[in-house]
């Protein structure tokens, strides 16, 4: 294992360790002077680097998703951690283990893939039921579903986090399929379990959260449509009006054009659905946000997802009391 992470880094210290490079670019200061800027990271988040001096030659063989060797001192600059680096090379494959560059969930995977396996088990309608079960079963859908992020940046962007994200929502479609009984459950918690499955194809996670060709082309929505429109017709006497809904269901969750959702909700189910989702994708960007350490007392870092800060509550409760004369 690596030392240090980002999470470890303090002001005036001075580190040689690895980390995976994000971005890359030259820049030259308003005096005209050129040097490096990268922005490094590895699992437990990213940090800004500069490199003033004699960064051509190591900088030319090295490119975005390159896992890096640096010496470097770690200086405060408005506020946050910056790297200075004094010396900077490829690192070699046996000196690196994968597993230290990609933010994971914190929860346990196997329990996590246990539970949803009981949420797919619960569905009472047999064609939604046979139709879950079989995608689940597939040994190349598994093994993908267990570390695949939920995105790339916007919410649960970890390896795991498309399963973290998928569990919850069924949870949560439980709930509300309780509080509103004429929500149809089994509708709901196949939406939850199906409505990122096309996000297996279109999402790569070796290096780098990142987009496959296709994915870029096609985006997840049209992907799952074609997976899971497959997977029903394979299903002998599969009803044609429910492969409809299902269908409905998964082109609409984005909830609005201008996110990306070929159509409107137009059943009550897919609405619930759309807001479910929304809300759990957002819960998890203030969840981030807030983790970051932003240089400010009551304030998270800023959310480029939500577009704000958030107060950290708690701080904030906790302070002085505020006088009210």
């Amino acid at each position: 294992m690596k030392t240090p992470f980002v999470s470890d880094l303090n002001a005036e210290q001075t580190i040689t360790t690895f980390f995976l490079v994000h971005e890359k670019e030259i820049r030259n200061t308003r005096a005209g002077k050129t040097f490096l800027r990268l922005a490094l990271g590895d699992r437990s988040g990213t940090i800004e680097a500069v490199m003033w001096d004699q960064f051509e030659v190591p900088a030319k063989d090295i490119s975005r998703d390159d896992i890096v060797k640096v010496n470097a001192r770690v200086e405060i600059y408005k506020n946050k951690p910056q790297l200075t680096l004094q010396q900077l090379r490829l690192a070699k494959s046996e000196e690196v283990d994968l597993a230290d560059y990609l933010p994971h969930t914190k929860e346990d995977v196997g329990k996590l893939w246990a539970q949803l396996l009981e949420y797919a088990n619960s569905i009472s309608n047999p064609w939604l039921k046979k139709l879950v079960g079989g995608i689940l079963a597939d040994p190349a859908v598994a093994t993908r579903y267990k570390r695949a992020p939920a995105a790339k940046v916007m919410h649960h962007a970890y390896l795991g986090g498309l399963l973290e994200h998928v569990v919850g929502l069924c949870g949560l479609a439980k709930l509300i399929a309780a509080h509103y009984p004429e929500l149809n459950a089994d509708l709901l918690m196949t939406v939850a379990i199906l409505h990122d499955v096309g996000k297996l194809d279109e999402l790569c996670y070796d290096r780098a959260i990142s987009y496959t060709t296709e994915g870029q082309l096609l985006g997840h929505i049209v992907m799952e449509i074609e997976t899971v429109a497959k997977a029903m017709d394979a299903i002998e006497g599969f009803p044609a009006n429910l492969k409809t809904v299902v269908q409905h269901l998964l082109i609409s969750h984005h909830g609005q054009y201008e996110f990306g959702s070929p159509k409107l909700p137009m059943i009550r189910e897919a609405l619930v659905f759309h807001y479910l989702d929304d809300m759990d994708s957002k819960m998890a960007a203030v969840r981030a946000a807030l983790a970051v350490e932003s240089g400010e007392e009551e304030w998270s870092a800023y959310s480029a997802a939500l577009g704000r800060k958030f107060l950290k509550l708690d701080a904030f409760l906790k302070g002085p009391a505020v006088s009210t004369k």
